[in-house]
């Protein structure tokens, strides 16, 4: 039987709220939004008019109250609008005051959970009405609430302990609505200039967001994915690095996944390792990504650490969540190991042309720009040239990078956006050059990437 929640059910991290789940409601809510967001400009504006001074519109936009109510707002909603707050927290966090990005930086937390009478109704929809009687336990009380689906511990009759993710009500038909009204907040607030095509993305993120919403396809990415690592072996310690669950068909759907309940603790509880088991785990997550773009030419694009999980007892790393897993190109797995070699070998031709051939550079960029770019895209690769362990707790490359990002930006008025493919890539390795660095690592980089700097 089903749990009942009066008896065994354990309180949730917050207070559950029903999602939106019509397109109306929805717009309505980010309507709202703007509405108190121009309220607050309005008001503060005329505070510094009164105190003689010039009000500058992206200050008044960028205020810790706005950001405040952007954030609360996308948890509540959840799906793609709450997604792509976690994107824009994620990657333009380093370009936000402090207090900004620590804000926004709930987005990355828990979402708020929906109530058990609107979960109720969305299993029936997926399950049929009399789902309960079909299983010996199911806890009412979400184990994790992300942006798209929370997810819950369930036991089948015949013992096997499952987690199973729920989608939350309305999320697929919200998708293209909300990237197109959430994007008109991104640009309200300054984040990205006027001057910047953002089109293609905004199509990507579309895509990408109707992929991760179709859960049959993640158990598809899922299943490839686990048989690709397991077939490829990467070891810590000694014995194999990384557990993978296995999905539940019978109880699998569009908007609902089964798949391995696994116990496991959040990344975090690595910090307490010693330092050969710090090292090691992070070596085997960059061999990891380097398989990922040039051996299984599938990338799960998603670093947010809440896809990582620790057995302590075991050493092991636990994946989750493959919904943003993707393919990558031929050419771009090809033109990255040129990038890659180009960079162990200091070889700043080859580099621009890999760049070329990638996207990352065209011919409307002039010679200055180029060698801008060039000189990031070394520096970054600074670990691939170091022989032996890089230490990335010592490092301070993530802060040079953003420095000289920001000066490509603003001095060499370098605008450009890359292919969506390389965007993937980039993102995943800076989520690992941040963990990395968060674990106070030492990873010899040219042994995680193995032949590839040679073939």
């Amino acid at each position: 039987m089903a749990e009942k929640p009066t008896k065994t059910a354990v309180s949730p991290p917050r207070s559950s709220k029903a999602v939106p789940s019509s397109r109306l409601s929805r717009i309505g809510r980010l309507g709202t939004l703007a509405g108190r967001i121009a309220g607050n400009v309005v008001s503060q504006g005329a505070g510094q008019l009164l105190k003689g001074e010039k009000p500058v519109l992206s200050s008044l936009l960028l205020t810790p109250k706005n950001i405040s109510n952007i954030a609360d707002q996308l948890a509540s909603m959840r799906g793609a609008a709450m997604k792509l707050g976690q994107l824009i927290s994620m990657d333009a966090g380093d370009f936000l005051p402090e207090e900004l990005a620590a804000i926004l930086g709930r987005l990355r937390d828990d979402a708020d959970p929906m109530p058990k009478d609107q979960l109720i109704s969305t299993l029936k929809q997926a399950w049929g009405e009399k789902w309960q009687d079909d299983l010996l336990y199911f806890s009412f009380a979400p184990v994790a609430a992300a942006s798209i689906g929370q997810v819950h511990k369930v036991i089948t009759m015949d013992g096997k302990m499952l987690a199973v993710k729920v989608q939350y009500p309305g999320v697929k038909k919200s998708i293209d609505s909300d990237v197109d009204n959430v994007a008109t907040l991104i640009k309200l607030t300054g984040l990205v200039p006027k001057s910047l095509d953002i089109g293609p993305l905004l199509q990507e993120a579309k895509a990408q967001l109707h992929q991760e919403a179709d859960y049959e396809r993640e158990a598809d990415m899922l299943n490839r994915y686990r048989n690709l690592v397991e077939a490829t072996e990467i070891r810590c310690e000694e014995q194999s690095a990384f557990i993978i669950p296995k999905t539940y068909a019978p109880l699998t759907t569009s908007t609902v996944l089964a798949m391995d309940f696994i116990e496991a603790q959040d990344l975090d509880v690595l910090i307490d390792e010693p330092q050969e088991i710090r090292d090691a785990v992070m070596t085997a997550l960059m061999t990891l990504f380097f398989n990922e773009i040039f051996h299984f030419k599938l990338l799960q694009s998603d670093p947010n650490l809440a896809n990582y999980q620790f057995k302590s007892d075991t050493k092991e790393i636990v994946l989750l969540d493959f919904g943003a897993t993707r393919e990558v190109p031929e050419n771009i797995s090809q033109q990255y190991q040129t990038l890659l070699k180009s960079a162990a070998d200091n070889d700043k031709s080859l580099m621009q042309q890999a760049a070329y051939n990638i996207g990352l550079i065209d011919d409307s960029h002039s010679q200055m720009q180029i060698n801008a770019v060039i000189d990031i895209g070394m520096e970054a690769c600074e670990a691939i040239r170091f022989e032996g362990a890089y230490d990335f707790g010592k490092s301070d490359l993530i802060a040079r990078l953003h420095e000289k990002g920001m000066a490509l930006t603003m001095k060499h008025n370098f605008w450009h956006t890359p292919p969506v493919d390389a965007l993937f890539i980039h993102r995943k390795l800076g989520g690992l050059f941040l963990l990395a660095k968060r674990l106070q690592a030492k990873v010899n980089m040219r042994k995680a990437a193995g032949d590839w700097l040679s073939s």
